[in-house]
């Protein structure tokens, strides 16, 4: 995308670059536009991509065009992108405003939240899941192997921690080794239940900017960036 720009000799007022997909919004919704701040349109990882693993978009990837902002929400990159254009300031739309925006400071569950006092939504949390073993399920030997993901927008995953004490305890879990910039990151860690029962395990992961997953996330109306501290439940029957 930067290429692109630079082709197209931005000016000085150029402030945010929108991104106009032909998204097929139903009824009277406003088609699909989103902006960027022109530093983040700009950064050498930002693509217009054409082409995924080696061939022609798929049409469910954004055929023939689309944006990819690594490290942000999906929402930023824009598919069937048809429109880029600089603007002096981000753009005023339904997907920008009041769609996918926080709340400036904490509120409390349920309560009304005033556009105004918002600010969009950019980067990705620090985030961890359990993938194995699932919820509610019953594992036949005090030997668990736990392993999941973790992923922290534009930071890096720091560490994967697993508590299987109520969080009174962490342990740490083995990162994979494939690590790649945006990505995520596998993890796997093996846990001896001390006897048969009921246990609750917990993951959570910290990154590279300093940030850890809560134990509870930010409420906001719409569930944007939940990250809390994940937890299944299982039953060892050894």
């Amino acid at each position: 995308m930067r290429d692109l720009l630079q082709r197209a000799r931005v000016k000085n007022t150029g402030k945010h670059v929108m991104l106009r997909g032909l998204d097929e919004v139903p009824g009277k919704v406003p088609a699909f536009i989103r902006s960027i701040p022109l530093e983040k349109a700009t950064d050498a990882d930002t693509l217009v991509a054409l082409e995924m693993n080696n061939g022609p978009l798929a049409k469910h990837h954004g055929f023939p065009a689309r944006a990819f902002v690594p490290g942000w929400i999906g929402a930023a990159s824009c598919k069937w992108l048809t429109e880029i254009k600089v603007l002096d300031k981000e753009f005023e739309g339904n997907f920008m405003k009041p769609g996918y925006r926080m709340p400036n400071q904490p509120v409390q569950p349920g309560a009304d939240v005033n556009p105004d006092d918002t600010h969009p939504i950019t980067a990705l949390n620090v985030k961890s899941i359990i993938a194995g073993p699932i919820d509610n399920s019953i594992v036949r030997s005090r030997s668990v192997h736990v392993h999941g993901a973790a992923w922290a927008g534009e930071a890096d995953v720091a560490r994967v921690e697993i508590s299987t004490d109520g969080g009174s305890t962490w342990q740490p879990a083995q990162l994979g080794r494939e690590q790649s910039k945006y990505t995520w990151r596998l993890w796997n860690y093996s846990w001896r239940a001390p006897r048969s029962g009921e246990y609750t395990i917990l993951s959570r992961a910290a990154d590279s900017h300093g940030r850890t997953q809560p134990l509870t996330a930010a409420w906001n109306p719409s569930g944007y960036l939940y990250n809390a501290v994940d937890q299944v439940k299982i039953h060892v029957q050894a």
